[in-house]
């Protein structure tokens, strides 16, 4: 029995993400520093492969927000279109609502907190992460394929647009 061969994906990546300003605004600069390195993250380490697209990326990520959806825009690294795929922000909500209130309690255990505390509640911070970052893989399915790494990282920038500081 043969194995099938593995798939290129050395173009199946992003290197570039842009923020719709009309949509999602400007934020402070402590903001939009969180922004910057989250999207830095992103474009270090990536596997994003959008149906269709037959790995003839690197691509360029859009993102936005229209109502109560998460837009993304997806090109080629020339300016092409690929596609733009609209996600529902609703099953997003309350994983963000816990992420943000665990992380509170992070950021207040680190200053009193023993480190069996910390720990604990880094690793329920971490618990939520993953899940945020999981239902985000499941949302992506059919639509674009991305790993978990990269499914945590775009986690993180959803959060981070999120974020009011």
């Amino acid at each position: 029995m043969t194995k099938p061969p593995e798939q290129d994906d050395s173009t199946n990546r992003i290197v570039a993400v842009t923020l719709d300003e009309d949509s999602i605004g400007r934020s402070g600069p402590d903001i939009e520093h969180e922004r910057a390195i989250a999207i830095y993250d992103l474009i270090e380490q990536n596997l994003f492969a959008p149906d269709g697209a037959d790995g003839k990326g690197p691509f360029t990520l859009h993102i936005g927000i229209s109502g109560n959806r998460l837009m993304f825009d997806i090109r080629r690294e020339d300016g092409t279109p690929v596609v733009a795929h609209l996600l529902s922000l609703t099953p997003f909500r309350r994983i963000v609502k816990d992420y943000f209130m665990i992380c509170d309690s992070y950021y207040q255990a680190i200053r009193t907190a023993t480190p069996d505390k910390i720990e604990a509640i880094d690793m329920g911070r971490r618990g939520i992460h993953d899940e945020g970052s999981r239902t985000l893989q499941e949302r992506l399915k059919g639509k674009v394929r991305v790993d978990f790494e990269t499914s945590r990282r775009l986690f993180t920038l959803i959060t981070v647009l999120h974020w009011k500081g």
